[in-house]
């Protein structure tokens, strides 16, 4: 049996002396953390979502990225439009919500919950606003003769509401308006779009650039040569 030297055998002691016991004990000292209190509580995210939007947050400026994403866009298709082939049938696909139209009051009010009733009425109320940034770059396809196509994940009952709402904040007139249709209703956002730039391009057209907030907007082949992505901390769709 191997013996303890003095040493070792006196720092045994003051491991197991009730005054250290007791001060291993004290409530001052902490276990380390649990891996989900990396989690940020909901209520300070909304608040933080809520100055993001509002631009008074050290995070950064809503209104001032989606100006800089639509620059980046507008120059593209400048650039674009400038080496059109002859006859080339150059078009931009732009998504609806959160990206032509804007649902923050609604999103507010419902504290970033979706519930499809209540959002359905949202819609059918027509009180989206334009999102200025892509107003800009909507009126800049028009003056280079470059086709606009919306296409959203809004099902094909709310057409016209969509259409009404468009109009009504300044865009006036599209070469499409592509809706969700019936038989796409399972398929994710990135599935269906993707199909849906397939059969633009089937009827000729170059898809010169894509506009969305959702990453689910722009990926899938056949992609956009240009995409550009808005930020939206909001809410997420695949």
């Amino acid at each position: 049996m191997k013996k303890l030297s003095i040493g070792r055998l006196a720092l045994l002691c003051i491991a197991l002396s009730p005054a250290l016991l007791a001060a291993q004990l004290h409530p001052s000292h902490y276990s380390p953390l649990a891996p989900s209190e990396r989690i940020t509580n909901l209520d300070d995210t909304k608040a933080q979502l809520r100055s993001y939007h509002a631009c008074t947050c050290k995070c950064g400026c809503y209104t001032k990225d989606l100006d800089l994403q639509a620059d980046r866009a507008i120059a593209w298709l400048r650039t674009r439009a400038a080496h059109r082939k002859p006859d080339e049938k150059l078009a931009i696909i732009i998504d609806v919500d959160e990206t032509s139209l804007s649902n923050w009051p609604e999103m507010d009010k419902a504290g970033f919950a979706y519930d499809n009733t209540v959002f359905t009425e949202w819609v059918n109320s027509g009180q989206a606003t334009a999102v200025a940034s892509t107003l800009r770059l909507y009126n800049e396809a028009m003056r280079l003769n470059v086709s606009v196509i919306f296409l959203t994940g809004r099902p094909e009952e709310q057409r016209a509401a969509t259409a009404r709402n468009l109009q009504a904040v300044g865009f006036k007139t599209w070469e499409k308006l592509i809706l969700r249709r019936p038989d796409q209703a399972k398929q994710t956002a990135t599935a269906f779009k993707s199909t849906d730039r397939a059969q633009i391009i089937a009827e000729g057209y170059t898809l010169a650039l894509n506009i969305g907030d959702q990453w689910s907007d722009l990926k899938g082949a056949p992609e956009a040569e240009f995409s550009v992505k808005y930020p939206d901390p909001f809410y997420f769709l695949p």
